[in-house]
């Protein structure tokens, strides 16, 4: 008898193959049968007439690793359809937490049910309390760096780099799938190519993954995607170009030659992927707008010259060059720290330098001085038609660059972009609706296709001795519901979620039962 079977809906396996209609049976927490199974006995039925039926989605650009601890059922995610995240983006990560490193603000100002230091650790703690998702973390460079050699910004000397390859390896052996770099933050931002080098050959020989928030996703961005492709070229690693964007209407026309080079390279037979989420404003910390020397030497160095009055002057006066009146429009505020700054999330930076009567730029100071560097901010800056172009390339997957989120509890107290909340199902409703890729490419692009690049055996297809992680939607009622104004929305849609085979969502509800397993390297 089977456990669970899932009828009467249209299948897409995840290969890009067309809907077919058939049944799913379930035993345990593989899928062990696919077509009439009328007869098949189980001990739950899924009644999916109508509805779509696909392997479950994988986040590949993730940032749940932390939050995943202290509410493990991944809520927003869940509500996506997205079963596997994959975590550690962007240079920051979980583990292994060494020296000087520091997690992100955001996390480190949380309480959690186990302390950890290693990536072991890291993932005896994330599989202790049972995740609704399956979770596969990547290393991050800035851990790996300001846990050796601080956050001083230079360039590490050999002994360091040497220290740094063996923290590398060991987090490799200890479960992580690979490494990430955030090259446009400090401390990231201070290494030379050559150390990006030398990591990353330590990655490919375990056979993991590279994935790169890249040195610049504006002015620089052709360079930057040149300098990710050497890395991939010089190591043979397996290559992740993270949330690929043009930003800034200056910089919308090198979406030609950035697609060139990537096709170039991937002719050439070099593994070389990309991610996108479906917005057009970004999401990051606000003083990522600071000048590049003001950022450099972590949080203390960075608020002690905001603080020193001439080196504040010097800020400000680089802030207004940079910038015509017309760009400070493009920011809104996201999440915030201090109280006198409970109504700003949602507003864009004029508003605010408008009730502060003061110029955008010391606007800007003057928020993220009292909030200490805790402030998120939202970037309206990209080109919707070049969002699609990417979004159509065959190896663009899907990623939310978001950790999970909650209407309730300690993960609903800040303003995320709603990125968080909706990623997966507005990609869905505008494929539908507006017809930009036929249905069935959508699918492989949250499915096998992430699943087969990042080397997740078994997931990302709907086939006899696949894992059953299964996401069932409604065509008609699959959106998005979380908006820049309030993004603690959790999405419409989904009818049914199941992860190895355990029924997480059903009509709607989480059925208080979590299988998530932690994917390890």
């Amino acid at each position: 008898m089977l456990d669970v079977k899932i009828t009467g809906g249209l299948v897409f396996d995840g290969t890009g193959a067309s809907g077919r209609s058939a049944d799913i049976g379930i035993t345990g927490d593989a899928i062990t049968e696919i077509g009439d199974l009328s007869s098949a006995p189980a001990g739950k039925i899924i009644d999916a007439r109508g509805k779509c039926v696909c392997p479950g989605f994988i986040d590949v650009h993730s940032h749940s690793d932390a939050y995943l601890l202290i509410q493990p059922d991944a809520m927003s995610k869940i509500f996506q359809g997205v079963t596997t995240e994959i975590v550690g983006q962007c240079g920051a990560s979980a583990s292994p937490l060494q020296g000087e490193y520091k997690m992100p603000s955001d996390w480190r100002d949380k309480k959690y049910p186990k302390e950890w230091h290693t990536a072991s650790e890291y993932r005896a703690a994330l599989q202790s309390v049972v995740p609704a998702v399956n979770v596969g973390f990547l290393t991050g460079h800035s851990a790996v760096r300001a846990g050796v050699m601080g956050y001083e910004p230079r360039q590490a000397s050999a002994a360091e780099l040497a220290a740094m390859r063996q923290l590398l390896e060991k987090s490799l052996n200890e479960g992580s799938r690979g490494f990430s770099t955030g090259l446009v933050y400090p401390p990231g931002s201070c290494a030379d190519p050559s150390e990006i080098w030398a990591l990353a050959g330590i990655v490919a020989k375990h056979n993991g993954i590279y994935a790169s928030h890249m040195r610049s996703e504006s002015a620089g961005l052709i360079g930057a995607v040149a300098e990710t492709i050497e890395v991939c070229r010089r190591t043979g690693v397996s290559t992740q170009i993270s949330h690929l964007k043009t930003a800034g209407p200056a910089n919308w026309p090198k979406i030609d030659r950035v697609l060139e080079i990537i096709r170039s390279a991937r002719a050439e037979g070099l593994p070389v992927m990309s991610d996108r989420y479906p917005y057009t404003a970004s999401c990051t910390d606000l003083d990522i707008v600071l000048p590049a020397w003001a950022s450099t030497g972590g949080p203390d160095a960075v608020l002690g010259r905001i603080r020193d009055s001439a080196t504040r002057a010097k800020i400000l006066a680089e802030l207004k060059k940079s910038r015509a009146d017309a760009d400070w429009e493009r920011i809104m505020i996201g999440s915030v720290s201090h109280p006198d700054h409970a109504n700003f999330p949602g507003l864009r930076l004029p508003e605010i330098s408008e009730q502060m009567k003061v110029h955008p730029a010391e606007a800007l100071l003057k928020i993220i001085e009292k909030d200490e560097l805790k402030t998120g901010g939202i970037f309206f800056g990209m080109s919707e038609d070049n969002m699609w172009r990417i979004l159509s390339e065959p190896y663009v997957m899907i990623g939310s660059d978001a950790s999970i989120r909650a209407p309730a509890g300690p993960l609903s107290k800040d303003h995320p972009h709603p990125r968080a909340y909706g990623a997966f199902p507005r990609f869905i409703r505008k494929v539908i609706d507006e017809k930009r890729m036929p249905l069935e490419e959508a699918v492989r692009k949250m499915t096998s296709l992430p699943a087969e690049h990042f080397k997740l055996k078994g997931r990302g297809r709907l086939a006899k001795g696949f894992n059953a992680d299964i996401t069932v939607f409604d065509p008609e009622k699959i959106a998005d519901k979380a908006t820049f104004a309030k993004p603690h929305q959790l999405a419409a849609g989904m009818s049914a979620v199941l992860v190895g085979g355990c029924v997480t969502l059903l009509d709607g509800k989480l059925s208080g039962q979590r299988s998530g397993s932690v994917l390890a390297g």
